[in-house]
């Protein structure tokens, strides 16, 4: 089962292109930090804007540097069912533990639609599944009755769920046994009070130990620590969606001397109003 703190992981750039040695660095401090799992090439990888060649190199340079110390939850969506299925098919021969597949976006399907766009990747590509909902970014939701009859499919194993509705997490653990993973990191707790089972995080980027922590304390039982983390992390966590993910992110990174902050275009830097704001948020932790 995959579960606890599952890093969505930045995608470096240095001088427009994939920084391979700082993305080797990341791994590491992952799994030194006790990130349970890692994502690349997901929305805070910025997967949209690297080109299919990148997206594949950047899998394959993860996967070789985790050397099955911990999981690696691949990012293999698409807008187009035929993209994510060949996405999916390289990351299972790449050595990827899992597959995790965004909402087709822009082109808005039915729940029919979307429906059969994971059916045909289920029963395409023998990897382990998790569907990932994040309607802010797609303009599609997939409801609680989808996700159950995809769970009818073995290697549908879970969901990122990241609609910000406990009603729908409600919903979806009413129905079905799929594992529910927070796609929100200041909704992991009631998430996980609701019956779900980790967080694909991107605050890991910056805390990776709290946040794994958090949801160790939980599942272990010690109620009170995790509502402890909860709270210490919570303006932490809001902090990192006060501009389009990952541009704070990225920036806290790079206040932090870990990353240079780089992006792709069309996404830039933060204003200067909302990098004080970060700044203060770090400090306010005690990272700065």
């Amino acid at each position: 089962m995959l579960g606890g703190s599952v890093v969505a992981l930045v995608t470096p750039f240095r001088n427009g292109e994939v920084d391979l040695g700082k993305l080797k660095e990341l791994v590491e401090f992952h799994i030194k930090e006790g990130t349970n799992a890692i994502s690349p090439c997901g929305t805070t990888g910025e997967s949209a804007t690297l080109t299919h060649e990148e997206h594949e190199r950047v899998i394959s340079e993860v996967v070789q540097q985790v050397r099955g110390r911990i999981p690696v939850v691949a990012g293999t969506g698409s807008n187009s069912t035929r993209e994510a299925l060949r996405l999916t098919h390289y990351a299972k021969k790449a050595g990827a533990n899992a597959a995790l597949i965004i909402t087709p976006y822009y082109n808005k399907p039915t729940q029919e639609g979307l429906y059969r766009h994971y059916k045909a990747l289920a029963e395409g590509v023998d990897i382990p599944i998790v569907v990932y909902n994040v309607p802010s970014r797609t303009a599609v939701s997939i409801s609680p009755e989808t996700v159950a009859r995809l769970g009818e499919f073995k290697n549908v194993i879970a969901i990122k769920e990241a609609s910000g509705s406990l009603d729908q997490v409600s919903d979806i653990l009413r129905l079905c046994k799929i594992t529910v993973l927070s796609g929100d990191d200041s909704l992991t707790l009631p998430i996980l009070s609701l019956g779900g089972k980790g967080v694909v995080s991107v605050a890991a980027n910056i805390v990776p130990g709290d946040t794994a922590r958090l949801v160790d304390s939980f599942l272990k039982g010690d109620t009170s620590e995790a509502a402890r983390l909860h709270h210490k992390l919570f303006p932490l966590c809001k902090a990192m969606f006060i501009e389009t993910n990952p541009i704070p992110v990225k920036t806290a990174m790079r206040l932090l001397g870990r990353l240079n902050g780089e992006l792709r275009m069309p996404l830039c830097e933060m204003s200067k109003e909302n990098e004080a704001r970060l700044g203060k948020a770090l400090r306010d932790y005690g990272l700065l």
